[in-house]
């Protein structure tokens, strides 16, 4: 075993037993290579990264290859998720470098830790070549890679200053609309080809678009999407949730991996879908979701793991694909083969198929064959809880429970939040990492402070509980202290200003798989203003607005790349809109919860609840319970009735 059996990673843990003298990120690892006077190898990756895996086996398990490795190198391991901030660093100078970017991402280094040569998965033929270059070059042309060194250190820092102001106004989210509408696939939905993501914050921005303005082409866009989605190989039709994208255009074959954060998006969405159009597809979607969080990723702490692997016993999809003789053997018949696009020829591999969904589904069909793929070999799963991807579970899963009334929901999203509150907050500041409910060592970085806020934020809707909204606050004064540029307003660093030291201070504003940390940030921070009461109004709206003007020029050039904040600026263009339910009427509150705008506010409680601003002020209409619509605490009438308060959500949406 190597250093990286002491190791929180599992992914690290993968590598424990490599004949590769592997160092965990640090200043021992630095000073080791200095001493010795030799480069630094970096490999970065992540638990369910199948060219990872592949890359492990050929190379890092080869003893042969590890013998070079450890003779001219300090071979260091980094789990990406733990460290985002070293994949930043390093992933920018690889981009620099090579054009693209992915994991596993291999990067040299000098004992200082600047890069001179970075890539990704190299075969082994491939890796041995260079590693044996690399280190003749670092004997005789030294000063070569120095000088290469330098410039990479000189490009990536002059390519990471903060984006010029540029207003998010009603203008610009019609551009954007307008872009994406343009790009989009008319007949798959998504944007792009081979590969396709889920597009989750974009589809987020769309609906919202629609509510506030009654964009048809908007809701037809996400519609289209979230159903090809919904129907194609990238959602589990059987236990649920999807994968991290198609290796298609037409979400057939999924790479299968499942991401906690891919997840928790979606659920997000499919929910606000649902409560807008009624969907039957975002209500089966949505709970199939929410039950996958449940019954794969939660972990005996009450968090939830990081992602499932995309390998089963070193075969990808070994788990999820079908022939038609094994849906016949299970059902007896081969009424599924042509419900699921099963054919004899198969979509995947080997004569295998995806399930894809072509009709209805039963769901005594569903369990049957859920039940026989259970007895199969199962892939890994990370778990590790990451503060950030699970502040996002806690906001899907506190919001769709509201909406889609689902208290269980809710109770998960309060099990997670008290989890980070048990452990993942050390001496005051939040750690980004756990396993097994023991913490990490690395530092939050700024998207854990903003997403975990943005969760408790959302508990304190769905709970009425004073203190999430305590907690909430408190990060987010934190995050404004340490994160924040002190030369650029509204500009913010993805670091601490007392974290680490790294070659560069990474402040990466573009959303991309989840939210950039400044992005979450300022939605959390809309989000409090309409909660934290008066006095806190202008201090965080003021700093959710200052964070918007420095997303301008993205949000209307690159769209795509700016899905939440234009997410976030919808709701500021909205409101957002304040529904503050007192006293005790189930109507009230359901009317309340499904009229609301994403980005909207619902609180429901007794008046005067401690600790609760939104319910300040608001009594009770005649004894009966009644809700009060708001714009920054000012009110419209009170209602007590859920079709006057209905009427009431879409005129205050509409005039926004």
């Amino acid at each position: 075993m190597n250093r990286l059996a002491s190791a929180t990673s599992p992914y690290l843990l993968q590598h424990a037993d490599n004949p590769v003298e592997w160092w965990q990120w640090g200043a021992d690892a630095l000073a080791e290579a200095k001493r010795r006077d030799v480069p630094i190898l970096l490999s970065v990756g992540y638990a369910a990264c199948h060219w990872c895996h592949v890359m492990a086996h050929e190379s890092f398990e080869d003893a042969e290859t590890a013998a070079v490795m450890n003779a001219h190198f300090v071979n260091v391991k980094v789990d990406r998720e733990e460290r985002p901030d070293i994949d930043a660093v390093y992933m920018a100078a690889t981009q620099a470098m090579t054009g693209q970017g992915g994991w596993p991402m291999t990067c040299f280094l000098t004992p200082d830790g600047e890069p001179f040569y970075c890539g990704t998965y190299f075969p082994t033929a491939t890796f041995r070549r260079l590693l044996d270059g690399i280190a003749e070059a670092w004997q005789s042309q030294r000063n070569d890679l120095l000088d290469q060194a330098n410039r990479v250190v000189s490009a990536i820092a002059g390519a990471g200053g903060p984006l010029q102001e540029s207003v998010v106004d009603e203008a610009t989210l019609e551009e954007a609309a307008g872009i994406l509408l343009r790009d989009a696939d008319p007949v798959n939905g998504g944007f792009g080809g081979a590969p396709k993501f889920p597009p989750s914050m974009i589809l987020e921005f769309l609906l919202r678009h629609h509510e506030r303005t009654g964009s048809e082409d908007a809701l037809a866009l996400a519609d289209r999407t979230a159903e090809a989605m919904a129907r194609g190989g990238l959602y589990d039709q059987l236990g649920g949730g999807f994968a991290r994208y198609s290796v298609d255009a037409e979400w057939i074959v999924p790479h299968f991996e499942k991401m906690l954060y891919d997840n928790a998006l979606l659920l997000r969405f499919y929910a606000h879908l649902w409560r807008r159009t009624g969907s039957a597809t975002a209500w089966r979607v949505a709970n199939g979701t929410a039950e996958f969080l449940a019954a794969e990723l939660r972990t005996p702490e009450g968090g939830f793991a990081s992602s499932l692997d995309a390998d089963t016993e070193g075969v990808e999809g070994l788990t999820y694909v079908w022939t038609p003789a094994q849906l016949r053997e299970v059902l007896g018949d081969d009424s599924a083969a042509e419900l699921f696009g099963v054919t004899p020829e198969g979509t995947f591999e080997e004569g295998a198929s995806t399930l894809r969904l072509f009709g209805d589904l039963p769901e005594t069909t569903r369990v049957k064959l859920l039940e026989a793929r259970a007895k199969r070999p199962q892939p890994g799963r990370d778990d590790k809880v990451i503060a950030s991807w699970n502040g996002l579970a806690i906001t899907a899963l506190a919001e769709a429970g509201v909406a889609l009334d689902r208290p269980q929901w809710i109770q998960w999203a309060v099990d997670a939040a008290e989890l980070l509150l048990r452990v993942h907050v050390v001496d005051g500041r939040l750690r980004r990492s756990s396993r097994d409910g023991v913490v990490g060592a690395s530092a939050g970085v700024l998207e854990d402070y903003a997403c975990v806020a943005d969760g408790f934020l959302a508990l304190h809707q769905a709970t009425a509980e004073a203190r999430w909204l305590t907690e909430a606050t408190r990060l987010l004064d934190l995050a404004l202290t340490h994160f924040a540029s002190p030369d650029v307003p509204g500009a913010y660093f993805d670091t601490a200003d007392d974290a680490e030291t790294l070659v560069q201070r990474p402040a990466d504003p573009s959303d991309n798989a989840s939210p950039a940390g400044a992005s979450a940030l300022a939605g959390a921070l809309l989000t409090a203003s309409a909660l934290a009461g008066h006095e806190s109004v202008a201090k965080y709206r003021e700093a959710a607005e200052q964070a918007l003007r420095r997303a301008g020029a993205l949000a209307g050039r690159v769209p795509r790349f700016a899905g939440h904040w234009l997410s976030v600026a919808e709701a500021l263009q909205a409101g957002p809109v304040q529904v503050a339910v007192v006293g005790s009427d189930a109507e009230l509150l359901r009317a309340a919860a499904r009229g609301v705008h994403g980005g909207g506010i619902v609180l429901a409680g007794e008046p005067d609840a401690p600790g609760v601003p939104l319910l300040a002020d608001r009594p009770l209409v005649e004894g009966s319970a009644a809700a009060y619509v708001c714009r920054g605490y000012v009110c419209d009438r009170p209602v007590t009735t859920s079709e006057a308060l209905t009427a009431q959500l879409l005129t205050a949406l509409r005039s926004g």
